[in-house]
């Protein structure tokens, strides 16, 4: 086309009371944005650090181990709810013993932890070592 704008291509002036335009942020549209981004972020109770913490010695233990291996941290009645939960979650993988010829009852179920387990650990450990050198005043 010679001669002149094209009329198909809209023309661009200079809008001058959207220069000081200041975008503001609307809680609704942003909070779940955060929350699936939070969402894909591994979850470690106290209970789930303190049972991994026992298991990254290598050794498998069950689960009235793990609670006496605790001094107290642990209870009897939470720990195989908390156990088959962070199997669920791929923090911990078990075998059940077997049981020696002769033996009366049932077998125990060994636990130790998944490389993921370990790997979701460390980094929990990572992220409390940096927080606890940080103050409130310099977050």
């Amino acid at each position: 086309m010679a001669g002149g704008p094209d009329p198909f291509l809209p023309s661009v002036l200079p809008l001058p009371a959207f220069q000081h335009f200041q975008p503001t942020l609307d809680l609704h549209i942003v909070r779940p944005i955060i929350h699936s981004v939070n969402s894909d972020l591994p979850r470690l109770s106290a209970t789930e650090r303190t049972i991994l913490e026992l298991l990254s010695s290598g050794t498998e233990l069950f689960g009235l181990q793990l609670v006496q291996e605790s001094r107290g941290a642990l209870k009897r009645g939470t720990v195989y709810v908390t156990l088959g939960r962070m199997q669920e979650k791929g923090y911990v993988e078990s075998r059940t013993e077997p049981v020696p010829p002769g033996g009366i009852g049932l077998p125990r179920r060994l636990y130790r932890p998944t490389a993921y387990g370990v790997r979701v650990f460390d980094a929990w450990n990572i992220a409390a070592h940096a927080f606890a050198r940080t103050t409130p005043q310099e977050a």
